[in-house]
Formats: C-alpha cells, sequence, structure tokens
C-alpha cells in the first residue's frame, strides 16, 4: 500500500508545473535546454513594437520576464536548476513552488486567442469573473476598468506575476454576487463610451 501511494506520488510530481527564475534574457535558451534534457516547458510570448531612432520593429518578448515554466522538475529538480542561464526554482519557505495545472491552461488559452495580451502589475484584490463564451471560455480572473477598455487580469500567486487581456465586458460573468454591480457598471459605461465616439462621428 504504501508502494502505490508512493508511486502515486512520483506520478504527480513527475506532471507538476513550476517555475525558474533565469538570467535576463534567457527565457528562450533556458527552454531550450531543458527541452533537451526531456522537459516540457512554457514560454509565454507577445508581440510589442519597439521604436529605435532609425526604425521600429515588432518584437516578441516573454509574458513573465526572466521565467520560465517547467513539468517534471520536482524529480528532476538538479538537472533542471543546473541548465545555463537558470539562477533558481521558485520556492514558496522551503518548499518548491508548485503551479496550478489550470493557471497553465489559462496561459495558453490566452496566447492561442485573438487578443491584446501584455504583462501587467501583480493584482490579487478585484472582482473576480468567469468568462462566458468566446475563445477565453471558461477562464477565470480579476476584471480590471483601464479608460473606456475592460481588461482580464490572470495572476500566478506563486510567482506574484500577473498579465492582462483586453476583453468585452459582455463576455465575463461574475463569480460572485457582490460582482455582478461591477460587471454591469464596466458594460454601462463601455456601451456610453461606443455611444459618444458614434455621436462625434456621425448622427445617432
Amino acid at each position: 500500500m504504501s508502494t502505490s501511494s508512493s508511486g502515486n506520488l512520483s506520478s504527480v510530481q513527475d506532471t507538476a508545473w513550476c517555475a525558474l527564475y533565469t538570467r535576463h534574457q534567457h527565457e528562450k535558451s533556458v527552454a531550450w535546454g531543458l527541452t533537451t534534457k526531456g522537459f516540457e516547458t512554457l514560454v509565454p510570448l507577445y508581440d510589442s513594437m519597439r521604436r529605435w531612432k532609425d526604425r521600429k520593429k515588432l518584437v516578441s518578448l516573454p509574458l513573465f520576464p526572466c521565467y520560465v515554466f517547467v513539468r517534471g522538475a520536482l524529480t528532476r529538480r538538479l538537472q533542471a536548476v543546473t541548465t545555463p542561464g537558470v539562477h533558481m526554482i521558485v520556492c514558496t519557505g522551503e518548499h518548491v513552488a508548485v503551479i496550478p495545472e489550470e493557471e497553465i491552461q489559462a496561459i495558453r488559452q490566452v496566447i492561442r486567442g485573438p487578443y491584446r495580451v501584455e504583462p501587467h502589475p501583480f493584482l490579487k484584490c478585484g472582482v473576480r469573473v468567469r468568462v462566458k463564451r468566446g475563445p477565453l471560455e471558461g477562464v477565470e480572473g480579476l476584471l480590471l476598468r483601464k479608460k473606456n477598455l475592460c481588461r482580464l487580469v490572470l495572476s500566478v500567486d506563486m510567482m506574484a506575476q500577473s498579465i492582462a487581456v483586453e476583453i468585452d465586458a459582455s463576455e465575463v460573468e461574475p463569480m460572485t454576487a457582490l460582482g455582478e454591480a461591477a460587471v454591469y457598471r464596466a458594460v454601462a459605461a463601455v456601451s456610453h463610451a461606443d455611444v459618444r465616439a458614434w455621436s462625434v462621428s456621425g448622427p445617432l
């Protein structure tokens, strides 16, 4: 019985996700190094327009700078942390911080979708909502209004890191009764902004 329990624990650890903290601008090389060792990795990217004096260029940058998500490092920790470019494995206290599978899947849905996504200051408090339709259906996060736009903020608590994706407020539903009014106000504010924009450009 103890052997079976030990085997189950090992299986769980083999499939668990954690995060490695890397040297600056070494995320892609670390991911490649881990892949050659048989690890499954994830380095979410977003497109950003960078401008220089004489030119501008669209570049792909990490959504989580200096971090690489890796599966299986709990049972092969030494192989993971000795990969060139790795500073350390992210821990909470004395234990390796395990990233919930649902957070990894939510990140994957965001980067596969047609939405604009970018890094965001870590956000832990706010109106919690769930996307009820579209490519991000089922994804949960915090609703944030910025000017006339609504953003869905996804946070990886174990890393104190967040990303934000622009979304139509009508695509989300509150997860608590207290959130219903906030979502209603967000939808109303965006709708009112659309009306004002149309009244400026043409007759109502």
